[in-house]
């Protein structure tokens, strides 16, 4: 679950194709991440197990240029191209060989010059600087991609998985782009999420079908994945049980298919039941489930069709918790929505809202990304 400045992203949409070159910083100058909301297993990485209701930063880490949120655990990377993990640890999702919860960073060892790092509901992947893809954590589903169902507290190869630019994750799947711009997958796939026309489990990466090509940034949901492509147009397939495919039906799709009521998109992102999407004139738009408020529309009503969030403009960067939803503005604020049981708004209280309001305390934001019940924001 990650997200791209739409800066960024907007010179791919133009038209041209990621070629294998180490992918630009996020944070034009390296910060410390802030962090919000439950804090159950550490994810909040402040040495305590204590939730907050604003942001604040975590302990002993510093520039970092990217980050990824899982369910429970955060992963990051800093500007040395080294990879650090906090938070939830069950599954060996923090890759330092162990099962200890860990509420403060570690480095994850072996790994050297990453030039992207993403993060699955209990696994965790990184991209590394010759193209190829490492990961480790949970692997029930063979989302690590390297052929077995075994669970990994270090980092693995994901098999047969050359030339790759951008890594994504689900809950149980995996996705990259290649440099010819085609998208590939692996995992779990009972409602068609790895879009190769089957519900078929894979335990190493096979191709999206369906003609799709032309691919620069691609997400994973609970079950669900949408894929941007360099004309700005959105792709998804998966699980449509709340309307989370936006075509306008609630049926599973195994193939990708088109929103069609989207052009001009610059980034995309998904929680659990619910997507997100970023137009090139700084709207957002939302679909899927709403019971929660995540689709920011004012409303508890459940959309098949993108529906406008709220009256935000001016937004740069988007990203979605389970069910909840932050945009990044040009001033470096950040806004959030839908579900907030455990401050996960930054707004100082627990109540749900189901229009954007403001995250306190923060400015010169450039990411944000969320989990289960928490967010963080760099």
């Amino acid at each position: 679950m990650r997200v791209r400045m739409r800066a960024f992203v907007g010179v791919l949409a133009a038209g041209l194709i990621l070629v294998a070159a180490p992918a630009p910083s996020l944070a034009a100058i390296p910060g410390t991440p802030q962090t919000w909301g439950s804090n159950s297993f550490g994810e909040l990485g402040t040495g305590n197990n204590a939730s907050r209701f604003t942001a604040g930063p975590i302990v002993g880490l510093t520039n970092v240029v990217r980050i990824g949120g899982g369910r429970e655990h955060v992963i990051a990377l800093r500007n040395d191209g080294t990879v650090w993990t906090w938070g939830s640890n069950q599954h060996g999702q923090q890759g330092n060989g162990s099962l200890v919860h860990r509420s403060t960073p570690g480095q994850v060892s072996g790994l050297a010059g990453v030039v992207e790092v993403a993060a699955g509901h209990y696994h965790s992947m990184a991209l590394m600087p010759d193209g190829t893809v490492r990961a480790w954590g949970m692997n029930g589903q063979s989302q690590l991609g390297d052929g077995t169902r075994t669970r990994r507290t270090r980092p693995v190869s994901v098999s047969n998985l050359t030339s790759v630019v951008h890594i994504a994750a689900g809950r149980g799947h995996s996705l990259a782009i290649r440099s010819n711009g085609t998208l590939w997958a692996w995992g779990y796939n009972a409602f068609g999420e790895l879009g190769d026309g089957t519900t078929t489990t894979r335990a190493t990466p096979v191709q999206v079908q369906g003609g799709l090509t032309g691919v620069v940034e691609a997400v994973g949901g609970r079950d669900h994945t949408l894929a941007l492509k360099s004309d700005g147009t959105v792709w998804a397939f998966g699980d449509n049980t709340y309307g989370q495919l936006g075509d306008g039906t609630t049926t599973h799709r195994s193939l990708p298919v088109r929103i069609t009521t989207l052009t001009g998109i610059v980034a995309v992102h998904a929680g659990a039941y619910h997507s997100v999407a970023l137009k090139s004139d700084g709207t957002v738009w939302a679909w899927g489930r709403n019971n929660l408020g995540q689709l920011g529309d004012g409303t508890s009503t459940r959309r098949t069709r993108p529906v406008r969030v709220g009256t935000l403009t001016g937004v740069v960067a988007i990203g979605c918790g389970r069910d909840h939803g932050l945009a990044v503005l040009g001033d470096g604020t950040v806004r959030s929505w839908g579900d907030n049981s455990s401050g996960q708004l930054g707004d100082g209280t627990t109540t749900i809202r189901r229009s954007p309001v403001t995250v306190t305390g923060l400015s010169n934001v450039v990411q944000v990304v969320a989990g289960h019940s928490y967010t963080a924001a760099l």
